[in-house]
């Protein structure tokens, strides 16, 4: 069903799923369009982004986050127009980037919401490599990281939004990069196409051999995006006084209770204590701030127009495919930065 200026679609939580999300987890729902009163303005969503924090957004668990409350609107970033507008600063005809969630509708106040103006160049790149990834992957390696000359950089999720991009300053920053991803495809786009030194498929037999021979000189930084293997891969080639930013766990999000296997935590804190490495998980609205952020944009924008940073979109067709498309990046089937577009 397409968009329609009578009827708001929603995609609501219906369960909190046990592990995997299946298909009683998310549910479509219509209703009637929102009005806007004094002091709002109307959007209609253009682009959704979706991103694997979403997952942990399901569940009913202390977070740094509020989870969705059953029968809500799943959360999410969008590029949305504004169709009608009394908050003093957006006016019909402005895009803008908005945390609305998903449907096609949404009545804001206008506070945190930012306007992109009236006709944005590439506007769902605001959504990956203008947005929040970008902003995750800049901060989190310089600031955390702290790359320096030489050294070398190992990332994993390497062809997604933030991972590509970490992997890119990297070179900028005079870094031998190294990435993990799934399949010969990706590792390929990554040396090839992003410019990475070599690039790793966690699915291979001998994955931990191959990551050893591809870091001769061990690791100086490695920015975690998975867990899983690629974590336990990592730790026996960190280097002394390495530095570790954690972004994220995208290989555990859907565990209900411990992995299996052997108790890991000896290995990780006594990796951490003998090599005396910086392990510092992160969150990007709340850890980096406007100074920050405005480093990010004038980099990136600059880097953007040099041609000196690649990025790569996966565009899904229709808000109704955003649940499948949701289960398709947690298991690693997407190949750059997912957006749907919905309007």
């Amino acid at each position: 069903m397409p968009q329609t200026r009578d009827t708001n679609r929603r995609i609501v939580l219906a369960n909190r799923p046990k592990g995997r999300p299946d298909d009683d987890s998310l549910r479509l729902e219509t209703g009637p369009v929102p009005k806007a009163g004094a002091g709002e303005m109307l959007l209609r969503t253009v682009w959704l982004s979706l991103d694997p924090y979403m997952r942990g957004r399901m569940d009913d668990a202390k977070s740094y986050a509020a989870p969705v409350e059953l029968g809500g609107v799943m959360t999410g970033q969008v590029v949305a127009e504004v169709v009608t507008s009394d908050v003093d600063g957006f006016a019909p005809g402005d895009h803008v980037l908005a945390g609305s969630g998903w449907q096609d509708w949404a009545v804001l106040d206008g506070s945190q919401v930012m306007n992109l103006g009236r006709d944005p160049a590439h506007p769902s790149w605001h959504l990956g490599i203008l947005g929040m990834p970008g902003f995750t992957a800049h901060a989190g390696l310089l600031n955390i990281g702290e790359p320096k000359p030489g050294e070398t950089v190992v990332v994993a999720a390497a062809t997604g939004p933030v991972g590509a991009t970490v992997g890119q300053i990297a070179k900028i920053r005079g870094c031998r990069a190294v990435g993990v991803a799934g399949g010969a495809e990706k590792c390929a786009h990554a040396v090839e196409v992003l410019g990475f030194d070599a690039c790793i498929d966690h699915r291979s037999d001998d994955f931990e051999a191959q990551l050893a021979a591809a870091c001769p000189e061990g690791i100086d930084v490695y920015f975690e995006n998975v867990g899983g293997r690629t974590l336990y891969a990592v730790l026996p080639l960190l280097n002394p006084f390495a530095r570790v930013p954690v972004c994220g766990m995208v290989a555990w999000y859907n565990l209900s209770t411990l992995p299996d296997g052997p108790d890991r935590g000896p290995q990780i804190l006594g990796t951490l204590l003998r090599q005396k490495v910086k392990m510092q998980g992160f969150i990007i609205f709340d850890t980096f701030g406007p100074t920050e952020h405005a480093a990010f944009l004038k980099d990136m924008t600059g880097w953007l127009q040099e041609g000196k940073v690649r990025y790569r979109e996966q565009v899904v067709e229709g808000l109704e495919a955003a649940p499948d498309a949701l289960l398709d990046l947690l298991e690693g089937r997407n190949f750059g930065k997912m957006v749907v577009r919905v309007g």
